[in-house]
């Protein structure tokens, strides 16, 4: 089926009511794990990701250490019932893709000179999706890696944005990821105001992703919000019993 033959936008809405620079509810919670040294839970909506992190800790086997810094390891994957059709358990080519994607995106803001000879683990679950998880991922992540306590110069938060119908909107959802003309997700930097991450799925002219960036720093400042709050009331919650 052609895209031009679904409609997503209809007298200005999207097929779940939003508007087209309107993002999901945005759901974030630090500490959620017990046994990981560092966790959180973020979710856009249906889309629902859980990332843990272990370490700084011994790397095995030792040959692979780097003597000047830690090596971050991320490993993305999806559970069976994250989707409607049961997923493959197992890496796949777009598990190790994304993977690798989301340590690019997370890297510029840890200060992983502190830990030579040292790995950290961040491993991070697809609960259950509706489009844009990668960028769910990033923002997962980078709240486990705070509260795991690994220096970081700022959070990384990150949105998608696209077009749909000849529109420029954020946060692809439903539908809009499986027929949509572009999927364009981003990860934002805030206090340097650098994107660490950018790609693209689609066709789109210069302006149009002059808009796109704009829409998606947007979203990312109101992600960044929430993820500090979540910490914030993780350690805040934590005070009474120091």
């Amino acid at each position: 089926m052609k895209n031009e033959e679904i409609l997503l936008i209809k007298d200005g809405k999207r097929l779940d009511g939003r508007l087209p620079n309107e993002m999901r509810p945005v759901t974030v919670k630090a500490g959620i794990l017990r046994n990981a040294d560092g966790s959180a839970l973020f979710a856009f909506g249906k889309t629902i990701v859980v990332a843990g992190v272990y370490g700084p800790k011994p790397v095995h086997p030792r040959h692979l250490e780097d003597p000047e810094r830690a090596i971050l390891r991320t490993i993305y994957s999806m559970a069976p019932f994250s989707t409607e059709e049961r997923i493959r358990p197992g890496p796949s080519r777009r598990s190790t893709e994304i993977s690798m994607v989301v340590r690019k995106a997370l890297e510029p803001v840890l200060f992983l000179e502190e830990f030579p000879k040292t790995m950290i683990d961040v491993y991070i679950e697809i609960l259950q999706a509706d489009a844009s998880t990668r960028c769910a991922a990033i923002n997962a992540a980078s709240v486990a890696l705070a509260d795991a306590g690994i220096p970081m110069r700022d959070l990384i938060s990150s949105v998608s944005v696209g077009k749909i119908n000849g529109q420029i909107v954020v946060d692809i959802a439903g539908k809009e990821d499986e027929f949509g003309d572009v999927d364009f997700p981003i990860a934002y930097y805030p206090r340097r105001k650098q994107i660490t991450l950018m790609q693209m799925d689609g066709i789109i002219t210069k302006d149009e992703i002059k808009e796109a960036v704009q829409l998606a720093i947007k979203g990312c400042e109101k992600i960044y919000e929430k993820q500090k709050e979540s910490l914030r009331k993780e350690y805040t919650e934590l005070e009474p019993n120091l």
